[in-house]
């Protein structure tokens, strides 16, 4: 018999150490978000959520340039719908779950932010925003080496909008929930410190008892469910 993926996931959710668990990564382009998400995140089990993946692949299936031109906007825009819609399916199936998640976004859109951060709160998730920071001119450089790369005043419009969100995010998250990754710096040994200071604050986060009495309901009904199986 084909077992569904996302019920194997479901199943599986409430032994997960990660469960109820939801860390949202803010930074612009080029700050460094995806090298974050590999070093601080890799081996914990959280679920990802970033609709940048959907979006590169199908833009090479489609043979649209990596390099964002505006000839190519109106394809380009539908297939970000596609992805953007994608993405919101896949997260609701895994908070279904009561999986532990990595939220992956801009952190432009602090409105949008807002309205996760608050229904995850309400189902008893425990919140977590970790913010990769670096100045307008390294995020310039870094976005023109990237494979996909974004012109650059969106580039600069982008970083500007979401130096504005950072406090707004520190008074939604909390100071204690709220992290700063400083990623300006290029050299290797620097940045594996910093990775490594960041990854050790993640897994102590994870394993924290969780704090939501309608989480530690949940997870109660569960257990006592499944023992009627």
């Amino acid at each position: 018999m084909k077992v569904n993926s996302f019920s194997v996931q479901l199943n599986e959710g409430l032994y997960d150490p990660g469960i109820f668990k939801a860390f949202f990564l803010a930074g612009g382009p080029g700050s460094g978000k995806s090298f974050v998400t590999a070093s601080a995140f890799a081996g914990t089990g959280l679920k990802l959520v970033n609709s940048d993946i959907k979006f590169e692949r199908d833009l090479k299936k489609a043979g649209l340039s990596m390099k964002m031109p505006d000839e190519e906007e109106y394809f380009r825009n539908i297939i970000r719908q596609s992805a953007k819609r994608f993405a919101i399916t896949t997260l609701d199936k895994y908070i279904e779950g009561r999986l532990g998640l990595v939220i992956d976004s801009t952190g432009r859109d602090y409105d949008m932010i807002a309205r996760q951060h608050n229904q995850l709160k309400q189902i008893g998730y425990d919140t977590y925003m970790v913010f990769v920071n670096t100045s307008l001119d390294v995020a310039l450089a870094r976005n023109a080496r990237r494979e996909r790369t974004i012109p650059e005043y969106i580039t600069t419009a982008s970083w500007n909008g979401v130096q504005s969100n950072i406090g707004k995010f520190q008074r939604l998250f909390g100071m204690s929930n709220f992290l700063v990754v400083d990623n300006n710096k290029s050299d290797l040994e620097l940045t594996t410190l910093t990775m490594n200071r960041v990854s050790k604050v993640v897994r102590k986060l994870i394993s924290a008892p969780i704090q939501s009495y309608t989480a530690k309901r949940w997870m109660a009904s569960e257990r006592k469910a499944r023992r009627r199986w």
